[in-house]
């Protein structure tokens, strides 16, 4: 029973440290990433199509995305998508071919950019810690319906709390390496 808990707690901290991985791939760094179009979404076909579904999707080089349509008539919403999309970049345009050209970011915003990966890492924290608290609340039912000894259920919050802040220590090293890599010029 306290396996199972412990299995639960550190499968849903491992959860938390991946979504926060995710959201801090969607960050502009300055450089290319195909991972930044990744929720651009485009009207095709009478739906909202995934970008990757109606173009291909490649780097040019270590500043610019390369976004090729499979359907010609699709350069124009395609377009459009782009630039609705929160990702900060101004779409070119020739023939069926477009550019997302990465600006070099200013140090006002990389220094925004770094407080909000900030934000993101506290939040995964948090998001930690009340895996850590359903977890121990588990264990405590366990002993008010006395299938374990206090001593059991002493060491199994021992346990969790090991956990906790083995995940932490994760999230903080995930948080200091994209700040590093926002830094870096």
């Amino acid at each position: 029973m306290i396996h199972d808990i412990k299995t639960d707690a550190q499968t849903r901290m491992g959860k938390s440290i991946d979504a926060l991985r995710q959201e801090l791939t969607r960050l502009r760094t300055g450089r290319a990433s195909t991972a930044l179009v990744d929720n651009v979404k485009v009207p095709a076909y009478g739906t909202e199509m995934p970008l990757n579904q109606v173009a291909s999707v490649a780097l040019g080089d270590a500043r610019s995305i390369i976004i090729t349509p499979f359907d010609k008539g699709l350069v124009a919403a395609v377009e459009k998508a782009l630039m609705a999309s929160d990702i900060g970049v101004t779409p070119t345009t020739a023939g069926t071919v477009i550019r997302l050209n990465m600006p070099p970011l200013t140090e006002e915003r990389r220094r925004e950019l770094a407080k909000h990966v900030g934000h993101e890492g506290e939040n995964a924290k948090v998001a930690i810690r009340n895996v850590r608290r359903d977890a121990i609340q588990r264990v405590k039912d366990l002993l008010k319906d006395k299938a374990i000894s206090e001593d059991d259920e002493r060491q199994a919050g021992d346990e969790i709390q090991k956990l906790t802040d083995r995940f932490v220590k994760d999230v903080d090293g995930v948080v200091k390496a994209k700040e590093d890599e926002l830094m870096s010029v």
